[in-house]
């Protein structure tokens, strides 16, 4: 095979991991349970353990608890999530489970493209971190299913807290009186290898309740250079006589909704138009319309576009049915191929279907193996959100050497989750809905 790329020689690196096992690592298990439909809701996941359970309260009040298990082609697999502000008696639950969906990498020349998840041995590729790169956190022991290694434990997972900087500021009704407060996130992530390529997952827990999840693509170049003649390639090292090959990284996320641990949540869109001030109207208008999205959707993002998940089990202290909204970070839609052509599918939950592309589950006679194919106009219970973010490489001098992280990734944050902001402080507690300032 033609190896012709700017960040991999497709045959891993020979990297010793000699760590010793200091517990048991996670199972092997690849996927949810096998037992009846393969539309049946997904089983409420059993307390985990210790060792596969983490629970972190903020400095701010908030705690975040959920599971974790190392699949074999996945990865990292987060389950059972669920967010406790201060001032609600019990946990809310957001996710059943979250995780990556397919890392897809072809090249710009045509000659190649791969599947990193599915294909390339993303799983095994975990690497041992030092302590120094999980600063006042705990590095969880893996057990790596299929591992290369003699020894499958590998302390590859970090659960830390960063601060994001502000989290709001408001000025009060005196110049003397400032409200503000610094942001804290749980920070939880791995670092695989897959030929040259780092990639670091990441997922962020924050205190407002948001969750944040990137791949940031970091390593080496390849030292294997190819120029295609066309443009297609950028010059890296002294004059022209070497490049490296343009190429697109399409981060897929594979998220199941359990708001208010029930799955039977419904998806809305939203679209807002704007009109032209009519005859003696000082400004433009807008319209906003919601759509409730009934059966499987394959999406695109749009001006004035967005989509929520919401729970049909809780409401907040409002009366208001509880939801997370889609934030899609910046993207490079991928043209090439049909499951990279939308920006984010909602398919109805289905056993088998586990990655974007070159699925590896048999899910019935005449079904594909991509998430295209599964949108096929079932009624939409049970919603899985998948989304595609693309980032479109082109080298420059300065990816070498090492590569600096370039980051792609998307958020899902709460709408009417909670009354107020959750972070709101005691002194504003009072000001919920149409409040006038106190005289």
């Amino acid at each position: 095979m033609r190896v012709n790329s700017d960040s991999r020689a497709r045959t891993r690196a020979a990297v010793g991991l000699t760590v010793a096992a200091l517990a048991a690592g996670a199972t092997a298990g690849a996927g949810p349970a096998t037992a009846g439909p393969k539309d049946a809701p997904a089983p409420a996941a059993a307390y985990c353990g210790a060792a596969h359970h983490i629970q972190q309260k903020l400095s701010t009040g908030t705690t975040w608890r959920m599971c974790w298990r190392y699949d074999g082609k996945a990865g990292l697999v987060l389950e059972d999530i669920s967010y406790q502000p201060e001032g609600e008696s019990k946990p809310i639950k957001v996710l059943n489970s979250a995780r990556l969906g397919q890392i897809h990498v072809p090249y710009d020349d045509g000659n190649i493209e791969y599947d990193d998840l599915t294909g390339f041995d993303f799983a095994q590729g975990l690497m041992n971190l030092a302590p120094a790169e999980c600063p006042g956190g705990t590095i969880k022991t893996v057990k790596v299913p299929e591992s290369w290694y003699e020894d499958p434990n590998v302390r590859g997972l970090c659960a830390t807290t960063r601060s994001r900087g502000h989290a709001y500021r408001m000025q009060g009704d005196t110049a003397n009186e400032v409200f503000q407060a610094e942001g804290k996130d749980l920070l939880v992530y791995t670092v695989n290898q897959v030929g040259w390529y780092e990639y670091m997952t990441e997922w962020r827990f924050q205190d407002d309740g948001a969750i944040t999840m990137n791949v940031g693509a970091t390593g080496s170049l390849s030292w294997d250079d190819y120029d295609a003649g066309d443009g297609r390639g950028w010059p890296i090292g002294q004059g022209a006589a070497a490049k490296a090959t343009s190429h697109s990284h399409n981060a897929f996320w594979r998220l199941d909704f359990a708001l208010d641990g029930s799955t039977g949540n419904t998806v809305e869109q939203y679209d807002s138009t704007v009109t032209a001030p009519a005859p003696g109207q000082y400004a433009p208008t807008t319209k906003t319309t919601r759509t409730e999205v009934g059966r499987e959707l394959a999406g695109d993002s749009g001006n004035y576009r967005w989509w929520r998940v919401v729970s049909a089990a809780g409401k907040n202290k409002d009366g208001h049915a509880r939801s997370y909204e889609i934030v899609p970070g910046p993207t490079t839609k991928y043209p090439g191929r049909g499951y990279t052509k939308h920006d984010v599918y909602f398919t109805r939950y289905d056993k088998c279907e586990l990655f974007a592309s070159h699925n590896p589950g048999s899910c019935g006679p005449g079904a594909g193996t991509s998430v295209d194919t599964w949108v096929n106009g079932q009624a939409l219970k049970h919603p899985v959100v998948w989304m595609n973010i693309g980032f479109h490489h082109i080298a420059r001098d300065e990816d070498q050497q090492p590569m600096p992280v370039h980051w792609q990734g998307f958020s899902i944050v709460p709408r009417d989750v909670t009354a107020m902001n959750p972070l709101t402080p005691a002194e504003l507690g009072w000001q919920n809905g149409h409040w006038r300032p106190r005289r």
